[in-house]
Parts: C-alpha cells; sequence; structure tokens
C-alpha cells in the first residue's frame, strides 16, 4: 500500500486474477498474462489509500479522475451524518464519494456506469470492524441503478500482515501467494 490490490479468483493455483499496481491493472488467466490497461480503482483510492499517503496525492488522483473537489454537502445516509464530494445536493449520477463525518471514513461511491454512462454505478463500504487502531469494511456492494450486482463479504481478515514484494509483481503472480 497505497496503490497495490491483488485479486486471486478461485484456488490460487488456477492462475486467475488481477493485480492493481499504481494505475495499472493485469489480468491473468490459466496462469497466463492476459492483458495490461491503466486504470486508476478509485475504490481502492478512497477506501484505502487516502489512509496511507499524502492528502496532495490523493487530490491529484481524485481531480484527474474527474471529481469535482469544489462541490461539498451535508448529508444524512443510515443515520450517520455524512460528508459528500463532487456533486451537488440530490446528484445521484455525477462522479461522487460520500465519507463519514465523525470517523472520515470512505462509504460510498457513485459514477456513471462505464459500459452505460446513463446508468449509475454505487459501490458501497459496510460492516466496518475496528482492527489494529483503524477500521477495515467487511462489506463491500456494488449497485447499478439501485440494484445489487455484486457483494463481497470478509472474514478471517488480518492486518498488519507484511507482503513481500513480489505479491505485486506480474511475473511472479503465480510463484507469490
Amino acid at each position: 500500500m497505497p496503490g497495490k490490490l491483488r485479486i486471486d479468483i478461485g484456488a490460487p493455483s488456477d492462475g486467475n486474477g488481477y493485480l492493481l499496481v499504481d494505475g495499472t491493472v493485469t489480468g491473468f488467466h490459466a496462469g497466463k498474462e492476459s492483458g495490461t490497461r491503466p486504470l486508476v480503482n478509485m475504490v481502492l483510492v478512497l477506501g484505502f489509500d487516502v489512509y496511507r499517503q499524502a492528502p496532495e496525492e490523493t487530490i491529484k488522483v481524485v481531480k484527474a479522475e474527474g471529481y469535482d473537489l469544489t462541490k461539498v454537502h451535508e448529508e444524512t445516509w443510515n443515520g450517520q451524518s455524512v460528508y459528500v464530494v463532487g456533486a451537488d445536493k440530490g446528484d445521484l449520477h455525477s462522479k461522487q464519494f460520500w465519507v463519514d463525518k465523525s470517523r472520515m471514513l470512505f462509504l460510498r461511491l457513485f459514477e456513471p456506469q462505464q459500459s452505460d454512462p446513463k446508468n449509475s454505478q454505487e459501490i458501497i463500504f459496510q460492516d466496518y470492524r475496528e482492527m489494529a487502531g483503524g477500521w477495515v469494511a467487511a462489506r463491500v456492494e456494488v449497485k447499478v441503478d439501485g440494484k445489487t450486482v455484486f457483494t463481497e463479504d470478509y472474514s478471517d481478515i488480518k492486518t498488519n500482515v507484511k507482503l513481500s514484494p513480489s505479491t505485486f509483481d506480474p511475473k511472479q503472480f503465480n510463484s507469490a501467494h
């Protein structure tokens, strides 16, 4: 961290997954690299990197991804006071993110869907758990136009684990787990 995420799909021995490293995603299928392209994952930036890098770096990335940092307002969501950054009140389509006002934790992100910009995608971090002096969301929901299309539920969460740099090296995807 920051800027690194590894996703293994299925058993690691199957060799399927993705590496997101410093704005680039590399895919793997059956142990072979299936493609590389630029990709800034805003959930990674706002849900994780923001807590481990200089504010100026986060601001640079967020602005480059088209979020309007001059638009900020307050809302109440699920009984919590939140800051909404990137959109006017009532706008749930523009690129925006929501932050818990009291703990400053990332809660949700809205953006036009890449495959069909008329539709909105919402990503929600839920079930925050206090761990090792910080907070970890144990559930992530992805919705398109209000309908849940994908969820991630995490268990056996470990924090402060030392990871070898090889974990995020595309050349070592099959051997470093």
